[in-house]
């Protein structure tokens, strides 16, 4: 099997999973599935929907789940971990920064000039937008997302499925 990576959701997200698989340069083919949309913003045409996951599964060895709303990414994430044939992979943009003491589960997006500090723990399936920092020793639980330029600061907890907006500073620490 070649190296091949499955986006799941064709939307802007998609596009920015895309993108940044290109940018890391280890696969050979990249598809998209959605359950509404036809084609990505780049007009790259979708090859299915989510109820054709298993019969895809055979042809890609690596999916990412690129859907902004985390009740639906959760949703798929665990549907995906039940598939032996599929392993959710996790993207990062080659112009970002990952501690080399930061730990991500499966599953997460991190965007060019996104930075994950020292003991930094994210979990599965977390979106960390372009400028985002998420500061030392963040936990940050699964399907969060932290948009562009926000910051989550040292030390805070963020719950699952929390939605950090732009340019604000998340703080509980």
């Amino acid at each position: 099997m070649d190296k091949s990576l499955l986006i799941a959701g064709a939307g802007i997200y998609g596009l920015v999973a895309k993108e940044i698989a290109e940018s890391m340069n280890c696969f050979d083919r990249i598809d998209f599935i959605d359950d509404g949309a036809q084609q990505a913003p780049d007009g790259a045409m979708v090859i299915g929907t989510t109820k054709d996951l298993e019969a895809l599964s055979g042809r890609y060895a690596d999916i990412i789940v690129a859907i902004g709303n985390p009740a639906v990414r959760m949703n798929l994430i665990q549907r995906i971990e039940k598939n032996p044939r599929l392993t959710l992979r996790t993207l990062v943009s080659p112009k970002a920064y990952i501690s080399p003491s930061a730990r991500m589960e499966k599953g997460c997006i991190i965007e060019p000039m996104a930075v994950v500090h020292a003991g930094c723990i994210l979990g599965k399936g977390c979106l960390v937008c372009a400028g985002a920092v998420i500061n030392h020793a963040a936990v940050c639980g699964d399907c969060i997302q932290v948009d562009c330029n926000a910051t989550v600061a040292g030390n805070a907890t963020v719950p699952s499925g929390t939605k950090i907006p732009c340019n604000t500073v998340y703080n509980n620490a």
